[in-house]
């Protein structure tokens, strides 16, 4: 059983996701303030938290960067937020996924699986997911038994969203993990390099939706079932 914290000032909400999660053999805790979801996250150590961002008093996007400082617990924001800067911004501080609420109970909890399986120790020498593998220690990429012959580039970026699957990977956080700090601002780079990656996977005969585009976000390469 999987324990999740939900962090929510609606009491209906709270409710409802308590009844959808434990219907799936989940242990659900509760808190109805940053302070206290920050509380609870420290004592009952929860797998995945569920963050809500307008929370009186301290908002979400406060309590995500106090929990980064001492907790790399999977986040998942429930927000009625949708704006491309609200979701950037909880990303960029460390939140794994992002949904706007009203969502639907069967895709968040696909969500909760991928963050579940998210969890592979970082050393792991082989990525899979569907046909597409990835051998990190020889730095070889399949497609079935399509060899992909990448870029250096090419194959850091796939690298970066393989360690991140499932996971919406940000603008930012893919031009500082490939290029350095400074080039945070050079969004052109990424588009070109992910629309080779993306042609180069096709022909090998991967779905062109393995990795998605989130609009002005980022992109997420998606895990297989």
């Amino acid at each position: 059983m999987n324990r999740i914290l939900v962090i929510d000032d609606e009491p209906q909400m709270r409710r409802l996701l308590r009844v959808a999660l434990e219907a799936h053999d989940y242990e659900v805790c509760e808190a109805a303030t940053g302070r206290e979801g920050l509380a609870e996250a420290a004592t009952r150590a929860p797998d995945i938290i569920l963050l809500d961002l307008g929370l009186p008093e301290m908002p979400g996007l406060e309590v995500l960067r106090r929990l980064r400082e001492w907790s790399s617990v999977p986040v998942l924001i429930l927000s009625v937020q949708d704006s491309g800067e609200d979701k950037v911004q909880a990303l960029d501080l460390g939140a794994d996924d992002y949904v706007t609420k009203p969502f639907d109970t069967a895709e968040l909890l696909a969500r909760l699986r991928v963050l579940q399986r998210r969890t592979q120790p970082p050393d792991e020498p082989v990525f899979e997911s569907g046909p597409l593998r990835i051998d990190f220690a020889a730095r070889l990429v399949h497609v079935g038994r399509n060899e992909v012959s990448l870029t250096a580039t090419e194959y850091s970026l796939l690298r970066v969203l393989a360690r991140h699957a499932g996971k919406i990977v940000t603008h930012k956080q893919l031009l500082t993990a490939v290029w350095g700090p400074n080039a945070t601002e050079q969004a052109q780079y990424l588009r070109v390099f992910m629309s080779h990656i993306r042609r180069k996977l096709t022909a090998a005969g991967l779905d062109p939706e393995t990795i998605r585009t989130e609009t002005a976000i980022g992109y997420r390469l998606l895990s297989a079932e």
